[in-house]
């Protein structure tokens, strides 16, 4: 009987369709002894132990983890893998899986919450009456502003109709878009360095890469206007914090909003915490409830067909293990 650990949190000891998936296929569902955020490599290598496939979160997956490991298969809960060390899991044989398809209404109404948050200052006016103050200076109107899309996968388009009806007038940057989608849905295309500057908004919808690594820095916060916003529902590595911090302190830009950071949890003691320009979330982006159940499901699809195997081509990462790979 094939071992899953599932050490997604929001499938933790859940009923769900993921579990119903991985039992009715006749797999034993185990899960972690602790956070695997939170753990040492040696308790995350020690609850690896005896187990066959995962059923992943954000959690990391170095070289150093999956070491000494008997894992066939990664499924991450999710679509970004910059946490899974691909090419030493490829070097082991160990399948990486995603979920495409699954989450992008719940990312992009994330999206749409943060910049709701800041240009209605929605966070600050609550703290503010329950403190006793009553504040009702204008906020900022948000139809007639331009949203900036750095990336026009699944995520960037679904937001795309959200913000025309929003008022808003979209960009995008993606040199991998689809541009039937683009001029179908009025959509323009433009160099990177030409949206920093065109945009009141940018927000991020991109894998976290070494090229991309770091992509908001402060050459490119400099770009942006001083009134504009940054949304950051992909991932943190794609921003400098220390450079973000400094900008919208020095009013380089007026805010952002950040479902994502470099370290998750975020520390207590972050210099982005102190800024009142900031609205920060813990991750949430993806995890509607039905975004949930089709993440477990779809992960656990993978799982089970690749046991049985049937190779599930457009969620696998690693496409170069196919051939000869058996579990």
């Amino acid at each position: 009987m094939p071992r899953i650990l599932v050490t997604s949190p929001v499938l933790f000891h859940a009923a769900g369709p993921y579990a119903d998936v991985l039992a009715g296929a006749g797999h034993e569902l185990v899960y972690p002894s602790g956070s695997p955020l939170k753990q040492s490599v040696a308790e995350r290598r020690a609850d690896l132990a005896g187990i066959d496939a995962v059923l992943a979160g954000v959690e990391s997956y170095t070289l150093e983890i999956l070491a000494g490991s008997k894992l066939r298969a990664i499924a991450r809960v999710g679509v970004g893998y910059d946490a899974i060390d691909v090419p030493a899991a490829t070097q082991r044989g160990i399948v990486v899986a995603i979920t495409p398809g699954t989450n992008e209404n719940s990312v992009a109404e994330q999206a749409l919450a943060l910049l709701f948050a800041l240009f209605r200052d929605v966070a600050a006016r609550d703290a503010e009456i329950r403190a006793g103050r009553w504040r009702r200076d204008p906020v900022r109107r948000l139809a007639g502003n331009t949203l900036g899309l750095v990336g026009l996968g699944r995520i960037g388009r679904a937001l795309v109709p959200r913000a025309h009806g929003l008022g808003l007038r979209v960009i995008a940057s993606d040199p991998f878009a689809d541009r039937d989608f683009a001029a179908q849905h009025d959509v323009e295309m433009c160099a990177i360095d030409d949206l920093f500057a065109r945009s009141d908004i940018v927000s991020l919808h991109m894998p976290c890469t070494v090229e991309t690594s770091d992509l908001i820095n402060r050459r490119t916060l400099g770009l942006m206007k001083p009134s504009a916003v940054l949304i950051n529902t992909a991932r943190g590595g794609l921003i400098d914090e220390v450079a973000l911090a400094e900008a919208l302190t020095q009013g380089t830009i007026a805010g952002a909003g950040l479902d994502v950071f470099k370290e998750e949890p975020l520390p207590a003691d972050h210099p982005l915490l102190r800024l009142p320009n900031v609205v920060v979330a813990p991750h949430m982006g993806g995890i509607d409830q039905a975004a949930i159940d089709a993440m477990g499901k779809l992960g656990a699809d993978c799982l089970v067909n690749l046991h049985a195997g049937r190779w599930p081509t457009d969620c696998v990462v690693n496409e170069t293990l196919r051939s000869g790979w058996r579990w």
